[in-house]
């Protein structure tokens, strides 16, 4: 146990100043923490092999307005993993390394290329020429049944499935490059959003060695790859005579997809890229957590987390996000009403007439074959489930 006149032992850490407190990073384990100065300055005074109770009572003349509790602070420490010895007696630890390892082979000057200071003046622009196309062309305003190109149910959502696996392979190409930019290691991933939604997820912690400004742009890196992908399918369909052809339906596919995908960014009631970047713009990193709180006291459906406390200059930021949560929620609402809901009503008009016809008819063995994909999704949903639930009992 920790008492006033221990004398702790830390593992090394690398401390880097954000913009609101400090992000410290566990060189062995690869873990950060946020923590604010006056626990810097409590870490500066432990690694000087100061006794406890000197420490603290150091930091109540220094800082006379916060409650200044180094016991505390320290079992924090000890439960974080960061305390190596109590009074010249090792704490064990199972420390494994998280840092990622993973794309270490595509070179620096590849990310370079592609992001770099003007890149963010860039994705304004091709967002802004995309908005402009489809302000002069409404009627490349997406439509639900654009991904039943075909007469077949199973090619056309194969086909859909195969390009917006592409797309997200791209998407997440752009964070990878984004951080090999800046030299860093990462890993890709499968996980799950509400449940259903598959995703890849780029692991994204090695950024917390960047200053925040230059953090912007890993977190946007997948956005800007799928407005560059969307632009040029849009300067196809404008300048090129493909009306009515298999090409002009495959750029349509492509257009829904990464409009929905746009969509799914607004809903900040998830963690997107968008709410990272949210988080990294405002300096507080709980946000979610902390504006779960405030909506748990009107609606009883959401779930607030009681072991989180914001920060008391994050109480704006906190407030604002849980608008933004509201709005995501509404965002999500509308996606299911106008495209979701009815591309499903659709699948099913055709699938349950096809299911009746004789087993000789095409279209019989087409709704047979329909229920193929559906089980491996379904497959790689239980088995994202499974890996999440995992971790959380770890």
């Amino acid at each position: 146990m920790i008492s006033q006149n221990s004398n702790i032992t830390l593992y090394p850490l690398t401390i880097r100043e954000d913009k609101k407190h400090y992000i410290v990073e566990d060189t062995t384990s690869g873990e950060f923490f946020e923590m604010p100065e006056v626990c810097i300055d409590a870490i500066k005074l432990i690694n000087d092999r100061i006794p406890l109770d000197q420490i603290e009572k150091t930091l109540q003349a220094i800082y006379p307005e916060e409650d200044v509790d180094i016991s505390a602070f320290a079992e924090q420490l000890l439960d974080f993993g960061l305390v190596k010895e109590i009074d010249g007696n090792e704490v064990k630890h199972e420390k494994a390394d998280t840092t990622p390892q993973g794309f270490s082979w595509l070179p620096a000057k590849l990310g370079k290329f592609f992001f770099h200071r003007g890149s963010v003046f860039i994705l304004f622009l091709v967002i802004f020429i995309n908005i402009l196309y489809i302000f002069m062309q409404p009627e490349y305003i997406p439509n639900y049944q654009d991904i039943f190109i075909f007469d077949s149910l199973v090619l056309s959502i194969l086909f859909f499935m195969f390009i917006s696996l592409i797309i997200i392979l791209i998407h997440e190409l752009g964070h990878i490059l984004a951080l090999r930019a800046h030299n860093l290691p990462t890993n890709l991933g499968i996980c799950h959003r509400l449940y259903i939604l598959l995703v890849f997820e780029t692991d994204m912690a090695t950024a917390w060695k960047l200053p925040p400004k230059e953090r912007n742009l890993l977190y946007l890196g997948g956005i800007y790859f799928d407005q560059w992908i969307l632009a040029i399918a849009l300067t196809c369909k404008f300048f090129l005579p493909i009306e009515g052809t298999m090409l002009n339906s495959i750029l349509s596919i492509i257009v829904l997809d990464i409009f929905i995908k746009t969509i799914y960014q607004c809903c900040f009631y998830m963690k997107t890229d968008l709410y990272y970047l949210f988080e990294n713009l405002t300096g507080c990193y709980n946000i979610m957590e902390n504006s779960q709180q405030i909506l748990s006291r009107w609606l009883p459906f959401i779930k607030g987390n009681n072991q989180t406390e914001a920060f008391k200059e994050e109480k704006v930021y906190v407030r604002l996000y849980a608008i933004f949560y509201v709005i995501g929620v509404s965002v999500t609402l509308a996606l299911f009403i106008f495209y979701v809901i009815p591309q499903f009503l659709y699948i099913f008009s055709k699938l349950i007439p096809a299911l009746g016809s004789p087993s000789g008819n095409p279209y019989f063995w087409d709704a047979v074959l329909f229920i193929l994909p559906t089980m491996i999704i379904m497959a790689v949903l239980v088995y994202s489930w499974i890996k999440s639930n995992r971790k959380k009992v770890d």
